[in-house]
C-alpha cells in the first residue's frame, strides 16, 4: 500500500517502473478499481491535503517521491513545471472519459481488447523485461489478476477468461502464463477493441 484514503498527504511521486492500481471503497467494503497508473505517470493531487483514493502497488513498483510542500512551492516558482502538471491533468481526464465510454458502451469482447491494448502499449513504461524487437509484437505481463480485470471493466472472472480465449483462438494473443503472454498483432488488436488510429 503506497497511500490510504483521507490520508494526510506528505508526498507527491513519480512512478520510475511499475504500476500502481486506484482504487475507492463503499460505506459497505465494496472496492471498485477506479484506474491504473505506470511510469512515468505522477502520483497523487497537487493542493490537496488527503489523498481521495487508495494506491497500490499492482507489480514492483519504483518511486522517486517529492516532499508535497517542497513540490508544491516549486510549482510556484516554474510555471513550466506547473504547466506540465495541468497537461498530465488534462491527459487523465481524457483517459477517464475514455474509460466512460468503454464501460457504458463497448462489449465484453470490446472491453477486454481494450484493456489487453491498454497495458501493451503501456508495456515499456511498465518495466517489462522483454519486449520483442517487432514492435507489433509485443511481450505483456498483466499488473492485476482475472478477478481484479473483471473488476476494472464490470465483467465477471469467466467472461475475462472468455474473452482471452478468444483472442488467444484468433491467433492476436500468444498465452506463455497465466498473467503472461504476446501480443502478435497490434493492429489486429485495436481493431478487437473498436479503437480508432489516432
Amino acid at each position: 500500500m503506497i497511500l490510504n484514503a483521507d490520508d494526510h498527504v506528505d508526498f507527491f511521486a513519480n512512478i520510475v517502473s511499475g504500476a500502481v492500481k486506484l482504487t475507492k471503497m463503499l460505506g459497505d467494503g465494496r472496492q471498485q478499481i477506479v484506474g491504473l497508473q505506470f511510469a512515468p505517470d505522477f502520483l497523487g493531487r497537487a493542493y490537496k491535503e488527503r489523498s481521495p483514493y487508495f494506491a497500490e502497488a499492482a507489480t514492483d513498483v519504483e518511486l522517486c517521491l517529492f516532499p508535497r510542500k517542497a513540490f508544491e512551492g516549486l510549482l510556484k516558482e516554474k510555471p513550466g513545471l506547473e504547466m506540465r502538471l495541468f497537461q498530465d491533468t488534462l491527459n487523465e481526464l481524457d483517459a477517464a472519459r475514455d474509460w466512460m465510454l468503454l464501460l457504458g458502451r463497448k462489449t465484453a469482447s470490446e472491453k477486454v481488447a481494450s484493456f489487453v491494448e491498454m497495458i501493451a502499449r503501456r508495456t515499456p513504461m511498465i518495466g517489462c523485461s522483454h519486449t520483442d524487437e517487432d514492435p507489433d509484437n509485443v511481450h505483456v505481463f498483466l499488473p492485476l489478476s482475472r478477478s481484479e480485470i473483471a473488476d476494472y471493466l464490470g465483467l465477471t472472472i469467466e467472461t475475462v477468461s472468455r474473452q482471452i480465449g478468444k483472442l488467444k483462438s484468433a491467433g492476436i494473443l500468444r498465452l506463455h502464463a497465466s498473467r503472461e503472454f504476446s501480443v502478435r498483432d497490434m493492429a489486429t488488436l485495436r481493431e478487437a477493441a473498436n479503437i480508432d488510429e489516432e
